[in-house]
């Protein structure tokens, strides 16, 4: 295969990837003119084939997007809202001071989810990382215990990142071990451990949370960086929509219990991804309908998060000064 010439389009073309390549084949060789990937298939294409069949996940036999009652009680909760941070480094007194602040801050008009995405401890793993971060949760529990309100009214979703304890290096990741949760969900009894990715059902809205640093490892192993004006976050974007895949990359790059790998597909696409990148933060509303934000690192980026409002399917950038 001759690829010298090749006109690549739009996304980041590693191996394991489908491709479209139009040439010509002369004398033994594939001259390769044109390579892109095959167009992603919007999810209400999907569904108008396979009718209301669940394929997101969850005890529901049919899928949500056809419940007309959860769909109104989506349009009416207009105070609804999702708060997305990465990195929440809880073993470090300036990362806790500022989420202090954003308690504060959100305390009056509490958020309906905390999604807090890994990796929760700034130390590298090692002997001590398990009692650290176990220090970490007795102070993040006893800080909103100080905000009723929130105690009460507010769900909060962990997603674990790829230096938390788990077993190993491989995708997808269990949630946090009980013995360091339990006492945090004693005191929080609407806290959720999950997975790694995982998946959240908003009334007819599909999210998929999933923390990695997926730019800079597709960067690093695609056959040929983009050149043109185009930011990296779109070439990410529509690479992982017509992969309908969260990691697209060879097992030797991303190891993935192959049992398990259904866990990571994006098919029918899903109302939202949230990518949970140390990457700056990006929000793209794609050709497809779905939706994709990355609200960036919360200890490295200088406290950046993002805040989701499902009613109006928009994004807002927030910041704690």
């Amino acid at each position: 295969m001759d690829l010298s010439e090749t006109v690549v389009q739009t996304g980041l073309f590693t191996e394991n990837c489908y491709v479209l390549a139009e040439g010509m084949y002369d004398d033994g060789v594939f001259h390769v003119a044109a390579l892109g990937f095959p167009p992603p298939e919007p999810a209400k294409f999907t569904r108008s084939y396979f009718g209301n069949v669940n394929f997101f996940g969850g005890p529901s036999q049919t899928s949500c997007k056809a419940s007309s009652q959860l769909l109104a009680l989506e349009k009416e909760s207009t105070d609804s809202s999702f708060c997305v941070l990465s990195d929440v480094w809880l073993n470090e007194p300036e990362v806790m001071g500022k989420f202090r602040i954003l308690l504060t801050g959100l305390a009056e008009c509490p958020p309906s989810v905390f999604v807090l995405c890994g990796n929760f401890c700034s130390v590298p793993s090692g002997t001590l990382y398990s009692q650290t971060l176990k220090e970490g949760l007795k102070s993040l529990a006893d800080m909103i215990c100080e905000f009723p309100s929130i105690l009460e009214n507010s769900r909060f979703v962990f997603v674990p990142g790829s230096l938390d304890p788990g077993p190993g290096n491989i995708l997808p990741r269990p949630p946090l071990p009980a013995m360091l949760t339990k006492e945090f969900t004693d005191r929080v009894p609407f806290a959720t451990f999950t997975s790694n990715p995982c998946r959240i059902q908003y009334c007819t809205q599909q999210i998929v949370i999933f923390r990695e640093d997926i730019v800079n490892k597709m960067c690093r192993n695609c056959i040929r960086l983009p050149s043109d004006d185009v930011d990296l976050p779109h070439h990410l974007v529509k690479t992982v929509e017509a992969q309908a895949h969260l990691c697209p990359l060879p097992l030797h790059v991303r190891p993935v219990y192959w049992t398990y790998d259904h866990s990571l597909r994006l098919y029918p696409l899903p109302d939202m991804i949230i990518f949970a990148d140390k990457y700056d933060p990006f929000t793209i509303k794609s050709s497809t309908g779905c939706l994709s934000m990355n609200p960036g690192s919360f200890s490295r980026n200088g406290f950046q998060f993002k805040m989701y409002f499902p009613a109006k399917n928009d994004i807002q950038d927030s910041k704690i000064p």
